[in-house]
C-alpha cells in the first residue's frame, strides 16, 4: 500500500513557475514508477509526465515537453514537476501516481495503481 500526498500547487501567472511536490509512504518507493496527470473542468484526467524507478527515464506529453521536468529523490520518497512558462490551458487539478509492475514511465492513466488527492494549479492570463 503506498500513499501519495500532493503539494505546491497554486495561483501563478501566465509564464511562471511552480513546483509541484509528491510524498509516498512507504518503504519500496524506489520499486514505483511515477506519473504525474491533470484533469481540467469537463475533461478527462489526462497523463502529463511519467518516470521510472531510479530516475534515468522520463516521458512527457507533447503539451508539457520542454517546459515542464519530473525528477525523484528515492532517499526522501517525493517526486517532483518542475513546471516553466505555464499557459492558461495548464490550469488543473494534478495528481501524482504511482505503479509496480513496469520499470518504465507509463503514459496510461489505467496502469497506475495508487493516486493522490489532487494539488489545483492555477494559471491566470
Amino acid at each position: 500500500q503506498v500513499q501519495l500526498v500532493e503539494s505546491g500547487g497554486g495561483l501563478v501567472q501566465a509564464g511562471g513557475s511552480l513546483r509541484l511536490s509528491c510524498a509516498a509512504s512507504g518503504r519500496t518507493f524506489s520499486r514505483y514508477g511515477m506519473g504525474w496527470f491533470r484533469q481540467a473542468p469537463g475533461k478527462e484526467r489526462e497523463f502529463v509526465a511519467a518516470i521510472n524507478w531510479s530516475g534515468d527515464s522520463t516521458n512527457y506529453a507533447d503539451s508539457v515537453r520542454g517546459r515542464f521536468i519530473i525528477s525523484r529523490d528515492n532517499a526522501k520518497n517525493t517526486v517532483f514537476l518542475q513546471m516553466n512558462s505555464l499557459k492558461p490551458e495548464d490550469t488543473a487539478v494534478y495528481y501524482c501516481a504511482a505503479q509496480r509492475a513496469y520499470n518504465m514511465p507509463i503514459t496510461i492513466r489505467s496502469l497506475y495503481d495508487y493516486w493522490g488527492q489532487g494539488t489545483q494549479v492555477t494559471v491566470s492570463s
